[in-house]
């Protein structure tokens, strides 16, 4: 099964991303007034390394260990992950975080993994003062939005990132749902 798991993940990486479409700034515009970042991260190598060097997001790294995905996040990339703070795991109803830790619902987990994940470089520059859609690993788009004071990513906000040496990772304040999972999450057994 993880095996499996991991083959889809890696077939999924492989498919390519599309990027948010907005017009290029011209080189003498101002971008967007940003707020400071709620949350510092700093880098420690690769995606998955700096995640478990953060202490912010232990739940993820339990999540992407029991999912098979640590190694992909380990690759050479580039990637982009919007990372949810364990604080976002917790705003979970208690009962559909423990049933999505449940290694019987592993599939529906990496579903909802991989729809953090992007296949492309994101880093702030493209974001700032663009909105649009950006397809994640799950094959379902996310909606960045760029243009106000801070990023958004669907409902959720982005409360600091970091360049990493495979790609970029944005800490939000949500767990992300695509459309087809929201639903389900809560009912899993």
């Amino acid at each position: 099964m993880n095996r499996l798991l991991i083959a889809t993940a890696v077939v999924a990486l492989s498919a390519g991303a599309a990027y948010a479409q907005a017009p290029a700034a011209a080189p003498g515009d101002a971008a967007p007034a940003a707020s400071a970042p709620a949350l510092t991260i700093a880098a420690h190598g690769d995606i998955a390394d700096t995640l478990k060097a953060s202490g912010q997001f232990t739940i993820l790294v339990k999540a992407l260990d029991a999912t098979g995905l640590t190694p992909v996040l380990k690759s050479a990339g580039p990637l982009t992950i919007m990372a949810p703070t364990d604080a976002a795991f917790q705003a979970l109803p208690a009962d559909q975080l423990e049933n999505l830790m449940k290694p019987d619902n592993a599939a529906q987990l990496q579903g909802i993994l991989t729809y953090h994940v992007i296949n492309a470089a994101v880093p702030p520059a493209k974001i700032t003062g663009s909105k649009g859609p950006i397809r994640t690993v799950a094959g379902s788009e996310v909606q960045i939005d760029g243009t106000g004071a801070v990023i958004k990513v669907n409902d959720a906000t982005v409360l600091g990132e970091v360049g990493v040496s495979n790609g970029t990772i944005y800490a939000v304040d949500k767990v992300l749902m695509a459309p087809s999972a929201a639903a389900p999450a809560g009912g899993a057994h």
